[in-house]
């Protein structure tokens, strides 16, 4: 099941036939790197992580698919979704090696982003990333999300302290490239 298409990703549900490779993804070193996670993921903790994810009424998470092949690549995440204040957090994880550093996170943030503003009506859309992480923050800025600020030297990795980086993107910063041309009223009927 696919709920949004674009070029080279698709999105669609979390899957329970998936928690395997979900663990898979978390217990890869530099996926676990860049989301400031230590120490191994039992599947029990993986599968706890999915059924709160599938049964939450304040995060909307999605796997990731290669569309030319349909083989899922990673996840990603709207989290605190606050509907009143129209606002919430981003994460995103490609999980397969081969897929990092070709365009899947940058794109499938981009759909993340319309999905957010378009289908849910969200105005703000924020993200933390660590300084060590360049190929996340170009894919974010490409996707639209813009630097607002720093945490400074509050993540440790390879003894070195690296920023956090704090990002945000705003509707109106966004021009939809999917949802907005499904979502567009229909012309009246004469």
């Amino acid at each position: 099941m696919v709920n949004i298409t674009g070029e080279l990703v698709a999105l669609g549900p979390l899957l329970r036939d998936l928690v395997p490779l979900y663990q898979r993804w978390m217990n890869d070193l530099v996926t676990a790197r860049n989301l400031g996670r230590v120490g191994p993921l039992t599947h029990k903790a993986e599968q706890a992580w999915y059924d709160r994810a599938a049964l939450s009424e304040t995060n909307a998470s999605f796997t990731i698919y290669d569309r030319a092949t349909m083989q899922p690549v990673g996840t990603a995440q709207l989290m605190d979704i606050r509907h009143r204040n129209r606002r919430a957090d981003f994460g995103i994880s490609i999980g397969e090696p081969e897929f990092r550093g070709r365009g899947y996170g940058t794109e499938a943030t981009q759909l993340m982003l319309d999905y957010a503003f378009t289908v849910v009506g969200l105005h703000n859309v924020a993200l933390t990333v660590a300084e060590f992480n360049p190929a996340g923050i170009r894919a974010y800025k490409k996707a639209g999300f813009r630097e607002f600020g720093r945490r400074k030297e509050c993540w440790l990795m390879n003894g070195r302290l690296w920023d956090e980086i704090h990002m945000q993107c705003l509707s109106t910063w966004f021009e939809s490239p999917v949802l907005g041309k499904l979502f567009a009223p229909e012309d009246p009927r004469t």
